[in-house]
């Protein structure tokens, strides 16, 4: 009986040090992709587009559920925004709900144009491919063929006023959301 025990409690201790080794393992496995990423490419510096700032609109004078439509950061980009009636993810405005979204389906570039479900904070289908997206969480994908979320219009408010500063995303059909264009001016 003595060996049986001894044989159990030496199985027990393989087990627990098994367990150790690979969660010191896990553990440090993200910074040994850091330090690699670091020593490939030294000197390499993030690059970010400098996006014009543009007034869209006033917070006083948008309607719940009521999309109003807009160009950025291209002349030829259509935009909408809309204040949802609920806190959204990168939402603007005193309740947090003002949302801006590229009227571009991110899987094929169809036009959503007259597809904003006030009911659900979504957009779509897409007469394309079915795709509809989440307004509320930042342009999710929510159903269909779509890989990525809408291209979202970062704003930001000043007093009363919302500017557009920036996308989130590729609009579709542009290699950048600044090339092949001419930008818009405030």
């Amino acid at each position: 009986m003595a060996l049986k025990d001894e044989a159990q409690s030496r199985r027990d201790f393989l087990k627990k040090a098994a367990v150790v080794a690979g969660g010191v393992g896990v553990l440090a496995f993200p910074a040994g992709l850091n330090r690699a990423f670091a020593d490939i490419s030294p000197g390499v510096q993030r690059l970010t587009d400098s996006y014009p700032e543009v007034m869209v609109s006033k917070v006083s004078q948008l309607a719940e559920g009521e999309l109003m439509d807009f160009r950025y950061p291209l002349e030829d980009q259509s935009n909408f925004l809309v204040k949802l009636g609920v806190t959204a993810n990168d939402g603007v405005g005193p309740s947090g709900d003002i949302v801006a979204f590229s009227y571009l389906c991110s899987h094929m570039g169809c036009p959503l144009q007259g597809l904003y479900n006030k009911e659900h904070k979504m957009l779509g289908p897409c007469p394309c491919h079915y795709s509809r997206f989440d307004l509320s969480k930042g342009g999710i994908l929510i159903l269909g063929q779509a890989t990525q979320s809408l291209p979202q219009i970062v704003l930001e408010t000043r007093g009363d006023d919302i500017y557009a500063i920036g996308v989130t995303g590729l609009v579709y059909g542009y290699q950048g959301n600044l090339d092949g264009g001419v930008q818009v001016h405030s």
